[in-house]
């Protein structure tokens, strides 16, 4: 299996534990998706994506319909994408995406993170550079051959395709492949179950145990941050 399996594997064990925080993540989700796009899931390509997400995690449909209809107040405030990039304890390089409306007060959170955990809170393009962008899809598995399907879905951009332990297939592909991915999946009549963006560390660094434990105090409390979205780094799972 290639590097984005490993990665799958790695994250699965840990990320997005708490489900009361996974339902704030998408919920913030739906707010930009709406903004960017209109509340019409039909003509918002991001805002179904979204939507296949919460049904996904378990989230109920009256907390996305409330979270749609809220992202249409004007009232409600849009939420800024902002990455943050910086170094863990022992080398460790650590990517922060975060959905903010409020960047003064995530760029004082993130900066304390680090400086409490010996860590150093980077500049723009700073570490970056060694992660993949990258987009995944997950379908049924039924009536699927994974080896037919990664031959004709190669030329919308996939480069790795598997099946995981839940009755599923997962697909990879370059970031901007996203768009072509998904129409291709919808025109089959395929359905999407999940899918997502990750940033795939190129190399991970081995710790002994005290030095993962390090970067873990740092990760915990970056991810305990209600701004944060996503948080991805180089340590070795």
């Amino acid at each position: 299996m290639g590097r984005a399996f490993e990665f799958r594997k790695g994250r699965k064990m840990k990320r997005w534990a708490a489900m009361a925080k996974a339902f704030t993540r998408i919920g913030k989700d739906i707010v930009m998706a709406v903004k960017e796009g209109g509340p019409n899931p039909e003509a918002n390509s991001r805002l179904r994506a979204v939507m296949q997400n919460a049904k996904a995690a378990n989230m109920p449909k009256e907390n996305v319909e409330r979270a749609i209809k809220k992202a249409t107040d004007k009232d409600t405030a849009n939420y800024k994408e902002v990455l943050f990039e910086g170094y863990a304890p022992h080398g460790i390089a650590v990517l922060i995406e975060t959905a903010t409306d409020n960047n003064n007060r995530t760029v004082a959170n993130i900066r304390s993170y680090f400086n409490k955990c010996n860590g150093t809170l980077g500049t723009q393009g700073s570490v970056e550079f060694m992660f993949d962008h990258t987009c995944n899809f997950r379908i049924p598995a039924a009536g699927q051959d994974v080896e037919e399907l990664e031959l004709e879905m190669i030329d919308f951009g996939v480069e790795e395709i598997f099946a995981d332990d839940e009755d599923g297939i997962v697909m990879y592909a370059p970031f901007e492949s996203f768009g072509a991915i998904q129409k291709e999946l919808e025109n089959r009549g395929l359905e999407i179950l999940s899918s997502g963006f990750d940033r795939i560390p190129q190399i991970t660094k081995e710790l002994t145990e005290d030095q993962i434990a390090d970067v873990e105090k740092l990760l915990e409390k970056i991810e305990e941050d209600d701004d944060v979205m996503n948080v991805y780094h180089t340590m070795q799972e």
